[in-house]
């Protein structure tokens, strides 16, 4: 038998917040509770606020967003922008199929690939969520010329600024992804005219918030929220705010304590403390940053590596070409890292 509720059903939420560069949107998100950004253009460097360190591919991005997951650091996780860690995803998916762009895989199959990937990355921002955290996703805004075939004449349309050719693809995942979508904007109150009547200089550039959908520009919302408002969090700050925590009403009378000992870690005497971590500085940043954030050494990869076969383990990692870095040892980091761990003989 499966249980029926009924009403509403607080939790974490789901934003996307888009506009044009420069409007504010790192400055909104940072106001939400207690934000941890991931910032992947460095848009957050002048700003106080706490950021994991930017990062340089999309194994990384990931992993990030698993720490986020399992150690719960933050009330609300910040990728600032989207559009460029798209970019991070499609050089991902390009390296681990050696092509040189998305478009080199013919018939639309590497936007297939991305439009699944993309998916698992949302897939991984809801576990964010069902663990109690909220998620803001900020992205830049694109004008679009649109026409509607049944009508006479066409006119701008505001978009996720995602790739070209593949916003057709992710931009509706992210859209229906989300529970609030929010645009951003410059509102021009009046257009001065000349003696003659022509228009020539817009007056206003008050920064405005769209909640609703219009035929000029996506945004949607669950909270009955004002389909215009001002761009400030203060706007929408009343669906953020946390309930109390709920307190005991009968103070119990206290158990005698009972002493238990701590479990102690499980210590391998196979895997010897490292002082520092041998990190060659002629591999790629990107492989470098994976490396250090999972403390692992080149003598880790270069034992993974032998292993399979595919260079001895005398063969320095500054020798590996680089289609096998950036297509194995980054793009497929998951997989590389795997056995690194069971060669060090850590649990999963």
């Amino acid at each position: 038998m499966f249980e029926i509720t009924s009403g509403k059903i607080d939790g974490a939420l789901k934003v996307v917040v888009y506009g044009p560069e420069g409007i504010g949107k790192s400055t909104f998100a940072s106001q939400f509770p207690d934000p941890l950004f991931i910032d992947t253009e460095g848009s957050t460097k002048t700003m106080n606020v706490r950021r994991f360190p930017k990062p340089t591919s999309w194994e990384m991005l990931k992993n990030e967003i698993r720490e986020v997951i399992s150690a719960k650091p933050c009330k609300t996780l910040v990728v600032d922008t989207i559009d460029w860690a798209e970019q991070l995803c499609i050089k991902s998916i390009c390296d681990t199929h050696k092509k040189t762009g998305i478009e080199d895989f013919g018939y639309g199959n590497g936007y297939v690939y991305e439009k699944e990937e993309f998916g698992r990355f949302l897939n991984a921002l809801e576990e964010v969520v069902e663990a109690g955290m909220n998620v803001v996703l900020t992205a830049h805004a694109q004008m679009r010329k649109f026409e509607q075939p049944d009508e006479l004449g066409a006119y701008d349309r505001w978009e996720l600024k995602l790739g070209k050719k593949t916003s057709s693809q992710i931009a509706p995942l992210v859209k229906e992804w989300a529970d609030m979508v929010l645009f951003a904007n410059y509102k021009t109150y009046a257009v001065q005219v000349d003696e003659k009547g022509k228009k020539f200089k817009a007056q206003g550039g008050e920064r405005r918030m769209y909640t609703s959908h219009h035929s000029c520009w996506d945004a949607k919302n669950r909270q009955d929220l004002d389909p215009e408002l001002p761009f400030d969090y203060d706007a929408i700050a009343h669906i953020f705010e946390t309930a109390p925590q709920t307190k005991a009403l009968v103070q119990s009378t206290p158990e005698p304590s009972v002493s238990v000992p701590e479990p102690q870690p499980e210590v391998f005497e196979d895997t010897p403390a490292r002082a520092e971590l041998n990190i060659p500085e002629g591999l790629p940043k990107a492989l470098r940053d994976l490396m250090q954030q999972n403390n692992v050494d080149e003598s880790d990869i270069r034992l993974a590596v032998s292993q399979k076969g595919h260079f001895t383990y005398d063969t320095p990692m500054t020798n590996y070409p680089p289609d096998y870095i950036d297509g194995v040892l980054i793009a497929a980091w998951e997989q590389v890292y795997a056995i690194v761990k069971e060669n060090q003989k850590v649990p999963f």
